[in-house]
């Protein structure tokens, strides 16, 4: 079977079924179970000042989850690193590394969607070198070492568990950042494969060793239901409300990604990133992908009732990996 892992963003819109603390706790409750179905990582996104109150606190919230398991690894992908000082993310990210025993994976980006930039005052043109400093940064931060930063000495403490540090990695699009990762990072988080593409040549030209691209990845959100229609006609608002805002942050920023044009009711039924399947249509699915495969659950997808995406992991629990494993 795939590695499995589970995504949250906790968006909050207008329409939502329950109060925002209760989606918080339905989360880190989910995510505890995740922890015990044995899945691969638990992964969060960051964006913010969104009307829908996007998770602007990834690594907060990935301190609780560390409170609330004890395996699955913890992938904050993306971290805005245009918006953060480097010096904090590597006090943060240290401590995360210590309250959760190495389980720590981390994924930086330059960030696309205008407000988040206009919410901080920093400008979009010219972010690359906040990536360039910032790898430089982490890697020196974590060795526990004093070293010079902006013409003063400066020192991070404690160092992580993970040694000689935590794995950076670098997520994109573009040509330009495949090449960057493979030049600065560990490895690549790529928004399409032909930027894997660009990553794997980048590697070979430097010399260093060519890395697979893996083997399939499932649909960014997957929910299952014994009556797929009947599910389909609850989820719909909430999938359109997170395509269509990921489209128009794409379109914003002038990025070509998996949501780079606004959806339909009609359309997104046949949107293979969206899927509502049974559960012997889900068996199927993770034997197609196979055990290099990875799966995305993304249980609360654009403020899904708490309670409905229960339905769908008590059936992914019950019947669907009894039957892969």
């Amino acid at each position: 079977m795939p590695q499995l892992t589970m995504r949250f963003d906790l968006r909050l819109p207008h329409f939502l079924h329950c109060t925002p603390a209760e989606q918080y706790q339905a989360a880190l409750d989910q995510a505890a179970w995740a922890d015990r179905m044995g899945f691969s990582h638990i992964m969060v996104s960051e964006h913010h000042g969104a009307e829908d109150g996007y998770l602007p606190s990834p690594l907060v919230f990935l301190s609780a989850v560390a409170a609330r398991t004890r395996c699955v690894r913890l992938m904050q992908a993306v971290l805005l690193m245009p918006l953060h000082h480097p010096l904090r993310v590597a006090e943060d990210v240290a401590v995360l590394d210590l309250i959760s025993n190495g389980r720590v994976d981390l994924v930086l980006g330059l960030g696309y969607a205008r407000q988040d930039f206009e919410n901080f005052g920093v400008p979009l043109k010219g972010r690359g070198k906040y990536i360039e400093e910032g790898v430089e940064v982490l890697k020196a931060a974590w060795s526990g070492d004093w070293f010079e930063y902006q013409g003063r000495r400066v020192r991070v403490t404690p160092r992580p568990v993970q040694q000689p540090r935590p794995g950076i990695l670098l997520g994109g699009n573009s040509r330009v950042a495949a090449r960057r990762a493979a030049r600065i990072a560990d490895g690549f988080v790529p928004g399409n494969p032909e930027a894997f593409a660009h990553y794997r040549e980048a590697c070979a030209e430097l010399g260093r060793e060519t890395p697979q691209s893996g083997g399939g990845v499932g649909p960014a959100f997957l929910h299952i239901a014994e009556n797929v229609e009947q599910a389909w006609e609850q989820i719909l608002p909430h999938a359109l409300h997170e395509a269509n805002c990921y489209a128009q942050w794409e379109k914003e920023g002038g990025i070509v990604g998996l949501y780079n044009k606004p959806q339909t009711e009609d359309t997104l039924r046949e949107n293979p990133e969206y899927r509502v399947v049974t559960p012997e249509e889900c068996i199927e699915l993770f034997r197609q992908l196979g055990p290099d495969g990875r799966a995305f659950v993304h249980p609360l997808m654009g403020g899904l009732d708490p309670q409905l995406a229960w339905s769908s992991l008590r059936l992914l629990e019950e019947k669907v990996l009894p039957a892969v494993r």
